[in-house]
């Protein structure tokens, strides 16, 4: 008797292993190949199980593919969720473009998967895209907008000001193939980035 809670916490521990296992097999498999092209054959032997033994787990490709774009867009957030609007408009911006920057390089896998579904349509999380990321989204376009109404930085259009940030951050993920070979050797593309788009986006807000 005593032996069985330990038996089920141990359980439960090789469970999201194998959990975890299978869903970071499934974001090398699906950011490289698609979706259409991703098989569940492909993800298992990745992830080190049997086919079998990934079913176990998800009933079927759609499923891995949800959850792993249910967590990517809850983390994609995260950075426009922290532009404060008490703080200091150019700044929080700036701040915003690194953070944003900071992720493609450190998730580049999950920018191509995000990128792939998008190219497609967004078949899978269009109800998300308009309805949890647009609600953020035209919140914190209200704060920008508030911040240009008194002058604080430079008149543009907030969606697109916040567009501009994604695809200009974005980019060193998804087209990083592109980005090193056109820059070459001896080069750190996220650190010239970082300086490149801070002085950017600084000349671009400052009110005339």
């Amino acid at each position: 008797m005593t032996g069985e809670p330990n038996r089920k916490r141990s359980e439960t521990r090789i469970q999201a292993r194998n959990r975890q296992a299978i869903l970071d097999a499934a974001l090398d498999v699906f950011s490289g190949q698609g979706f259409r092209g991703a098989t569940l054959d492909q993800i298992a032997e990745v992830a080190g199980l049997s086919k079998p033994n990934l079913l176990y787990y998800f009933p079927s490709k759609e499923a891995v593919h949800a959850e792993l774009l249910a967590r990517l867009l809850d983390n994609w957030l995260d950075p426009l969720r922290a532009l404060d609007p008490k703080g200091e408009p150019k700044a929080e911006l700036l701040a915003y473009v690194r953070r944003k920057l900071d992720l493609s390089r450190d998730y580049p896998r999950e920018s191509r998967l995000f990128a792939n579904e998008i190219l497609q349509g967004a078949p899978r999380i269009m109800e998300a895209l308009s309805g949890d990321l647009k609600r953020l989204v035209d919140e914190k376009a209200a704060i920008i907008a508030g911040w240009q109404a008194e002058g604080r930085i430079a008149a543009l259009p907030p969606h697109h000001l916040i567009f501009s940030i994604w695809a200009l951050t974005q980019h060193y993920a998804d087209f990083d193939v592109q980005v090193r070979a056109v820059l070459g050797a001896g080069h750190d593309p996220y650190a010239e980035a970082q300086a490149f788009l801070e002085t950017l986006f600084a000349r671009l807000l400052s009110p005339e």
